[in-house]
């Protein structure tokens, strides 16, 4: 009868919208499914082609591997096991006598039709979960599967330390993955049984079917089992549990913690097998005692008696109790954090008359070499007098290194020019601008450290290195004086995120602009085209796709300048390219630059670190390196940043023109490296492969020097009970030069010891804990890679409670009448106020010697702060100039007269004849012109010592060496004589 009603019979019915609305939404899931999955696929097949660049394809293929292994076999366990147990759950469902319950009614019929959809949806989202979760211990299989051992045992339960560092972590993992596992299988069980009547929560009788009991009877049998395990194997944990005073096993620990989780073992065992029991016995009596009783023993055993213990026997006499964890804990922090071999020395602090007539010579042969630029405060005069463009720019910190120039070896402030593309004018801002034409940077700018340009305030009293790129007419040259360097930086700390690179043909234009040669004008020179091994090729359509598709930017196919000869640069910043190739390492925060065999590198410290370290104190990394200067640390390879073991592992550098990454092995005795180069064993390079070039320029690692500074504030200390009443500890002091608290940076300089050396060096200070105004201790690392005392640290201790701190003399400093009167032209109204720069403590003649730059402008429009003023303080005395041996001289309270002028044989002058001779006849003129003679006299003998280590002249050399001890000497004796009168 329908079909009467119908004004087209034939014509099929209407969609209805449900269906439309389906497909839609189907449709809609699978483009966004597709899309994630497009970007995850262009992810990898991009990280390959970057890794394959690189040279570094066995990394990517070892962790792709390793994390796609353990993500299928965790999430196949995870997911297979609740698949498994849900489906046991549904097959032993009662077939009969379900119950009536409308609630479970309604969802039984919802459920069933999609049961198997359901099952399958539950197991591969858990399963995507837990491999998920795996995926993230990648770094922990590797280490527990190749783990080397330490040689060294803990001196509790007598286990290699490569136990706790490199099989503990691994085997925690493993159970706290089978307990998840046994609960997310159970929880899907009894949902299961429950809505399919093998529970029955209403019932008064036989609330579970047999089958549903044994079920969850081996379930909770198996997760109590695996505690049980987690009992045992927690017990090692209590080497490395923080505690109140320190890191590492405890009385508490070994006398209630051990007994207890020994006893929780056994008393876990029992209710395993109860459970296990429970499916033959059909019975939950006995295993709900045992699980009580398992609950009650974790809380009387596990918390409540450590208390006690810790409350009542342990902190009426807590130092005589915790002595031998606490001498424990010193060995394990002094052996993990490298300071066993400390070479500590008591020192006066105050030179004394005696030590003054011996050993005054090496207060101005050290200075000599004393690098007084600020590298914090010469960095504008550097962007503004250096830069040539406005956007080019230097880094926020400027880094000091060392170089061999004309023979003669000299410190130098050094940064590179790099690529700042904010320096670009707004409407130049686009997409080809920014990755075709301004692509990299240009150069290395360097200026002597320990020079100053009397009267050059136009370059801020700076002396530039020669044949810097833009300093002068003389083009590029290597500062070493050997053929000419190249200068284009295209990986740098500021390098862009990518940039397209190569031209069309040969006969194509360059595109990319460069720096203008400085000796010719012709256009030509200010174009050029990266023709470097590094960068991916991208020349085929599939490969553009897929970097159009990881930058989300269509120009890589939409382009012109995009072409078959095209390369694209990208992870550019030298952290982040070690990082990608090492991801095992942690990345000293100051890559530096330095041009070796004709190049920029740039060199980056890399350390090996660990948590685990058996009774070493763990401390936060970030916290142990802050200081005023301190910017990234680049710290992401462990879970957390706290760190209990550290060893500077690896040398790494970084081509800045191709970025070329080559990794080194320095510390060859390092067992998480050597355990990372099995795992990666063509990765690092052995440490005879680091050539001499490089040699010259690797120093000690800053970040690694700043950590051992911070424990070895607290752990110099070596008696236990000394170290538990806390009344000789040190702390950094805080930089007098900032305003908000926070540690005063290392300083780079050459600094000599008691023992007469003169290293360069990385060196610090300490201040007891608490003090304002004294100093405890001079702390000094050799920093010269060449040498045999490479990282040796030495330790002078103060004897003299009243040697001032870098605090107290900044005051004096600034207070003293000759100071503030030379520096109020720049305080008064408009004028902009000084800057004061590093305060360097160097030990000398037994004394101290204290150095501070003073850096201001001429007006508040100056675009620039200059070097105006070098202020010391020796002893009581404080004096100022223009340079450094006037302010010395200043301090000494005489007259150096005007620098350079010539010996004249005048009274009060140097005797005449050649710079360096050794002074005759008797002396004439006040006391303050013999001292100013004498000071003269060395100085001249110097410089000739100077001039004949250039000529390789040995016994010249010595000769006038020994010609300036003796004039500062007895400049230093006529001193003293003036002082007693």
């Amino acid at each position: 009868m329908s079909e009467l009603f119908d004004e087209e019979p034939e014509r099929p019915a209407p969609e209805r919208p449900g269906r439309r609305t389906r497909a839609l939404v189907i449709t809609g899931v699978i483009l966004v499914l597709g899309f994630f999955l497009l970007s995850a696929f262009a992810g990898i097949y991009t990280d390959r082609l970057w890794y394959s660049e690189v040279g570094y394809g066995q990394v990517f293929s070892t962790m792709l591997w390793t994390r796609v292994g353990l993500f299928v076999a965790f999430g196949v366990l995870m997911g297979g096991v609740v698949a498994l147990n849900m489906y046991l759950a549904y097959r032993s469902r009662p077939i009969f006598g379900l119950p009536g319950n409308d609630g479970v009614d309604r969802y039984r019929d919802a459920v069933t039709p999609i049961r198997t959809w359901l099952l399958a949806g539950v197991a591969i989202v858990v399963g995507i979960f837990a491999g998920t979760s795996a995926i993230g211990q990648w770094r922990t299989f590797m280490l527990w599967r190749e783990g080397e051992s330490f040689g060294k045992q803990d001196p509790y339960f007598k286990k290699d330390i490569s136990f706790y560092v490199f099989d503990l972590p691994w085997i925690n993992f493993v159970i706290d993955f089978v307990m998840a596992v046994a609960i997310v299988a159970l929880i899907a069980t009894a949902v299961v049984h429950y809505l399919y009547g093998g529970i029955r929560l209403q019932s008064q009788h036989d609330r579970l079917t047999p089958a549903a009991q044994v079920q969850l009877s081996v379930l909770l049998g198996v997760f109590v089992l695996a505690k049980a395990v987690d009992y045992y194997f927690g017990r090692y944990d209590l080497v490395t549990d923080d505690h109140r005073l320190f890191t590492g096993m405890n009385y508490t620990g070994e006398n209630a913690l051990l007994p207890a989780r020994n006893i929780l073992v056994g008393v876990a065992l029992i209710c395993a097998v109860l459970f296990f029991l429970n499916i033959w016995r059909k019975t939950w009596q006995l295993p709900s005692v045992g699980l009580a009783l398992l609950a009650l023993s974790a809380v009387l055993l596990g918390m409540i008696w450590p208390a006690i213990v810790q409350n009542f026997q342990v902190k009426p006499s807590e130092a005589d109790k915790e002595n031998s964890y606490i001498k424990a804990n010193i060995d394990a922090t002094r052996e993990a954090y490298g300071l066993s071999d400390v070479d500590t020395k008591s020192y006066q602090g105050i030179a004394s008359e005696e030590t003054s007539k011996a050993d005054g010579s090496k207060v101005l042969e050290q200075l000599m070499a004393t690098p007084v630029v600020d590298p914090l405060q010469v960095r504008e005069t550097f962007q503004q007098r250096q830069r040539i463009r406005a956007y080019y720019s230097v880094p926020a910190v400027l880094d000091v290194d060392r170089y061999q120039i004309k023979g003669e070896e000299v410190p130098l402030v050094l940064g590179v020019r790099e690529l700042d593309q904010s320096g670009i004018q707004s409407s130049d801002q686009n997409w080809s601008n920014l990755h075709t034409v301004y692509t990299h940077g240009e150069g290395l700018i360097a200026a002597y450290a320990n020079k100053i340009a009397i009267n050059d305030e136009a370059n801020g009293r700076i002396v530039w290195a020669e044949g810097i790129r833009g300093e002068g007419d003389e083009g590029s040259r290597d500062l070493t004086d050997a053929e000419k360097f190249e200068t284009r930086v295209y990986f740098g700390e500021q390098s862009p995120s990518y940039s397209i690179v190569g031209k069309a043909s040969k006969d194509a234009n360059n595109v990319e602009l460069g720096l203008a040669d400085t000796v010719s004008d012709s256009p030509d020179d200010q174009r050029t085209t990266y023709d470097g091994k590094g960068g991916v090729a991208i020349g085929s359509t599939f490969k553009q796709l897929m970097y159009a598709i990881k930058f989300g930017e269509p120009n890589f196919l939409l382009s012109g300048r995009v072409n078959g000869n095209s390369k694209v640069l990208y992870n550019r910043t030298p952290s982040e390219r070690v990082e990608k190739v090492a991801p095992w390492l942690t990345v000293d925060g100051d890559p530096y630059p330095a041009v070796v065999d004709g190049k920029i590198v740039w060199i980056i410290d890399g350390y090996t670190t660990t948590d685990r370290y058996p009774n070493s104190q763990r401390e936060s990394f970030d916290a142990m390196i802050d200081d005023s200067l301190q910017q990234d640390t680049g710290l992401q390879t462990i879970p957390t940043d706290e760190i209990n073991y550290m060893r500077s592992a690896v040398k790494a550098t970084v081509d800045a023109y191709d970025g070329t990454v080559t990794l080194y092995q320095w510390d060859e005795t390092d067992p998480i490296l050597k355990t990372w180069m099995k795992v990666f064993p063509d990765a690092v390079k052995p440490k005879s492969a680091i050539d001499k070039g490089l040699m010259a320029h690797l120093r000690y690692p800053e970040d690694m020097f700043k950590v051992q500074r911070f424990q070895l504030a607290k752990y110099h200390v070596t008696d236990a009970g000394e170290f538990y009443s806390g009344n000789n500890r040190w702390e950094v002091p805080e930089d007098p030069n900032v305003s908000r608290e926070v540690f005063q940076p290392p300083y780079r300089l050459f600094s000599t010891g008691v023992d007469g050396t003169n290293d360069w060096s990385l060196t610090s200070v300490f201040k007891p804990r608490g003090a304002q105004n004294t100093l405890a201790s001079y702390l000094q690392v050799n920093s010269d890679a060449t040498s045999e005392g490479f990282g040796k640290l030495r330790l002078l201790e103060m004897i003299d409670e009243n040697t001032p701190g870098p605090g107290q003399v900044a005051n004096q400093m600034q207070q003293e009448d000759e100071v503030a009167s030379k520096l109020q032209q720049y305080r008064v109204q408009g004028a902009t106020p000084p800057r004061f720069g590093n305060l360097l403590t160097l030990p000398v003649a037994g004394g101290l010697v204290y150095i501070q730059p003073v850096y201001a402008a001429r007006s508040a429009t100056s675009a620039f702060p200059i070097l105006q003023y070098v202020v010391v303080k020796y002893g009581d005395k404080v004096g100022i100039d223009r340079d450094l041996p006037g302010a010395l001289a200043d301090a000494l309270g005489v007259d150096l007269g005007t620098p350079g002028t010539p010996p004249t044989g005048e009274p009060g002058t140097p005797p005449t004849g050649e710079p360096g001779t050794p002074p005759t006849g008797e002396p004439t003129g006040s006391l303050d012109d013999q001292i100013a003679d004498a000071l003269r006299n060395a100085e001249a003998a110097f410089t000739a010592a100077e001039e004949a280590q250039k000529a390789n002249d040995t016994e010249e050399w010595a000769k006038q060496l020994g010609i300036a001890q003796t004039e500062v000497e007895k400049a230093v004796k006529l001193a003293d004589e003036r002082d007693k009168k």
